[in-house]
């Protein structure tokens, strides 16, 4: 056999990287050279593994070929330099925390899930169910984390909280994976295999199955591994029952403590025993110890439960004093037998003294998990010991923690549900609830702040840790404390906006300010509930929905005297103003956010300000006042840390100088701030920084460095192609006197362009076009559009641009 008809044996060597690409390409080895313009023999030494590692020129010759772009691209030229392309991402929070405290009798189940997971076949879901406290979370963890190598591309998990929307699921798995959106999966994963772990589905069982459906259609390299009380009913999806632990017969509870504890039933007890007292179980207990795991049903969570009592109660008297009353799960008449572990709780909750009592009752609030800080908010007792408190709830087995830096809690669902019941008796729920709303809208203003700049994302995860409190604390307060939830809700935006929530922000956001219980509530939190509905509808393209909005907020800040306000609510204002195509308003509102910045001193907002009307120069054709603007941005950027800010600046400028007929100027400027721009990691900019750098390459008669960069900008033939593509394609045509070519790519970037916040992009496009094409009808339409546009949005053409209409 050939070597072109050879199967492809995978592998991460670059000879297995270049077929598994052509192959995937639909390519021959001739066609690849063909188009590649190399030889064929090139092609087939290299896929023969005789040339391991080519030279850069032919890599990328290839890889333009091939119509890699991206991390794709990035993963071939690694390839070709001897790196595997096959190298695992780095770990997510995930894979970081390892599972604790022994899996016991679960070898079986393990082992075979693991191998479920781990071959390239199997399928593309598995969901654990059984019965409540059966251990499937433990299991599927630890499943994962087997598994893992498996997976380059990363396991993520997550944990269903009651009520979780679609939007929220999507978001926290981003989070998890670490991009902000669920769109940036895809190309964080480039093709690589990824896992996705998910707890809990019956708590938002429709939204859950929704979430993966569309998961699983959009990522055909994604697998999920889920636990519930039922299957989610996904085509594919494997359901794993999982049965309780085995306990001993009633025929062996005579036999000895080594025999027994052959059972995986007792060993979890002996096992949870030998951590709360020491030395083994005198000969007397053993027969107590066979029936309470019995009757405990083989429930590890049950079993945790009652061997935590060791701590001051013998096996026999567990039995004596729970056995009968509260852990016979065994229904008369039936062979089955029913555990009730809220029976198990129930005796747990009356060995606390009253104020422990009330204390949980208050703890059962939270949702998931929290810290030692919120408990002793939402507790809100002086008298109350918490720290006390949580060491006697993880004494009897009702409370989990995790963590190493700062430990967070979490009560077991059950603990949770019957202390909640608890409250309602006392009638202290609606307070509880009440006071659950109010210190999560503290933690979230105490957090806001921190929520822009380099603070962004910490400020983020911390948000992201109590989300399923967030979701809940929103959806009581809106109905029983709308004042509390608006000043949550005030909070939130950015976080939403930064987790890709914007639909679900807008809905609160909307729905609170539109209460009239509202209409007295704090001015100041009302205003930045109306500044955040403006952010997230101009998210959408509605901006034009909201100025209103972003006005009274305002005339709002400005009655309160509140400066940081008035400059969020300029900004606002000069966004949405530019998303409606009103440039001069905002202009106006951009010089006033600047003044602003100025008079508090606030070198990072001046930055920005100052970063936004350098677009304004530029429209209006004053490139020396657009350079001064920069190097402010700069300065300032260097004096407060921003690094993202100072990179964005030497981007701008790299673009001012290419208009300002600078073309090597520009391309060095432009590569120079590349690298820095991959450092700091802003896919968008880097983009159009390469349309740069491309078309400044171009201009400079760098014809086959721009053929390069067109190459990293390609998107491939299933994509239409984008503006700064066709741009830097139409220079290429027009510089080697393609002019009709050059003509049809420059209408397509018009077209591409059109539509967008940014009308200078149309007016470039426009008139390569008119200089480019050789027919009237077209040109003198071309003419019309530019002058239309220009017009409109008061730009003025660029001394480089006169020129060449002037030919």
């Amino acid at each position: 056999m050939g070597e072109e008809n050879a199967p492809d044996q995978g592998g991460s060597g670059f000879d297995a990287v270049l077929r598994r690409e052509r192959q995937r390409a639909r390519l021959t080895q001739e066609e690849l050279a063909t188009r590649a313009a190399v030889g064929v023999r090139t092609v087939r030494d290299l896929e023969r593994g005789r040339a391991s590692r080519p030279q850069r020129t032919t890599v990328e010759l290839l890889a333009a070929a091939l119509g890699l772009a991206g991390t794709e691209r990035e993963a071939f030229l690694a390839a070709a330099r001897g790196q595997s392309t096959e190298d695992p991402l780095p770990p997510t929070g995930f894979l970081r925390v390892l599972p604790t405290g022994e899996l016991i009798g679960r070898d079986d189940d393990l082992a075979e899930m693991t191998a479920q997971l781990s071959a390239p076949d199997g399928p593309r879901g598995v969901t654990l169910v059984g019965l409540a406290g059966v251990g499937k979370t433990s299991l599927a963890i630890v499943a994962a984390h087997r598994a893992a190598p498996a997976y380059p591309g990363g396991v993520a998990g997550i944990v269903i909280t009651d009520g979780s929307t679609v939007g929220e699921m999507l978001g926290s798995i981003s989070a998890e994976f670490g991009v902000g959106r669920p769109d940036a999966l895809p190309a964080r994963f480039a093709g690589r295999a990824a896992l996705v772990f998910i707890d809990a589905v019956e708590r938002s069982a429709d939204a859950t199955a929704e979430m993966l459906t569309q998961l699983l259609d959009r990522l055909p390299t994604l697998r999920f591994l889920a636990t519930g009380r039922h299957p989610i009913g996904l085509p594919g999806e494997q359901v794993w029952p999982l049965a309780p632990l085995t306990a001993p017969p009633p025929e062996s509870d005579d036999g000895t403590l080594d025999e027994v504890a052959a059972y995986p039933a007792v060993a979890l007890f002996l096992e949870r025993l030998g951590q709360v007292r020491r030395g083994e179980p005198e000969p007397g207990e053993v027969a107590p110890l066979a029936a309470l795991v019995r009757r405990l049903g083989g429930l590890p969570l049950a079993i945790e439960l009652a061997a935590a009592r060791g701590r001051v109660l013998t096996i026999p008297e567990i039995l004596d004093r729970y056995g009968d009353r509260v852990l016979d799960l065994n229904r008369p008449g039936s062979r089955e037998p029913q555990v009730t572990l809220r029976d198990a709780v129930a005796a747990s909750y009356r060995l606390l003294n009253p104020e422990e009592q009330r204390a949980l009752r208050r703890l059962a609030m939270f949702r998931y998990r929290w810290s030692i800080g919120l408990a002793e908010q939402l507790v809100d007792d002086p008298r109350a010991d918490v720290e006390h408190l949580l060491d006697r709830l993880l004494e009897l087995g009702l409370l989990s923690v995790r963590g190493s830096r700062t430990f967070r809690f979490r009560l077991l669902d059950v603990v949770r549900d019957y202390a909640a019941e608890r409250a309602a008796a006392e009638g202290e729920l609606a307070e509880g609830r009440r006071r659950h709303a109010q210190v999560l809208a503290d933690l979230a203003h105490e957090i806001w702040p921190d929520l822009t700049g380099t603070g962004l994302s910490e400020a983020a995860t911390r948000l992201d840790d109590v989300a399923g409190d967030l979701g809940f604390a929103l959806a009581y307060a809106a109905g029983e404390d709308p004042h509390t939830a608006l000043r949550l809700a005030s909070a939130l935006p950015r976080w939403w906006r930064f987790r890709g929530r914007d639909v679900t922000g807008r809905h609160w956001l909307r729905r609170l300010l539109d209460d009239p219980r509202t209409a007295d509530a704090d001015p100041a939190a009302r205003a930045w509930a109306r500044i955040g509905l403006a952010q997230l509808a101009r998210e959408h393209g509605d901006g034009s929905e909201e100025v209103g909005s972003a006005a009274e907020a305002l005339a709002a800040f400005e009655r309160l005297d509140d400066l940081a306000g008035q400059l969020t609510a300029q900004a606002q204002l000069a966004a949405l103003w530019m998303s409606v195509g009103d440039y001069d308003r905002a202009r106006e509102h951009g010089e006033a956010a600047l003044a602003l910045a100025k008079r508090g001193g606030r070198d990072r907002d001046m930055a920005v300000a100052e970063n936004n009307l350098t677009w304004h120069e530029i429209r209006q054709g004053n490139l020396p006042a657009a350079r001064e603007r920069l190097a402010e941005v700069s300065r300032l950027a260097a004096r407060c840390g921003e690094t993202r800010l100072r990179v964005l600046a030497q981007v701008n400028l790299a673009e001012v100088q290419r208009l300002d007929g600078r073309p090597e100027e520009a391309a060095r400027l432009g590569r120079r701030a590349m690298a820095d721009l991959i450092r700091v990691g802003d896919p968008g900019h880097r983009r159009r920084l390469l349309s740069t750098i491309g078309l400044a390459l171009a201009d400079a008669n760098r014809l086959d460095e721009a053929t390069e960069v067109l190459g990293q900008l390609d998107t491939g033939e299933d994509e239409p192609q984008d503006g700064p593509a066709a741009m830097v394609e139409a220079a290429i045509a027009l510089r080697r006197g393609e002019r009709k070519r050059a003509a049809e790519c420059f209408a397509r970037a018009a077209e591409a362009y059109g539509g967008t916040h940014d009308p200078r992009d149309v007016v470039e496009a426009l008139v390569g076009l008119i200089v480019s094409t050789p027919d009237e009808d077209e040109r003198g339409m071309a003419v019309d559009w530019m002058r239309e546009i220009c017009r409109q949005s008061g730009i003025t053409l660029l001394p480089r641009e006169r020129a060449l209409l002037e030919k």
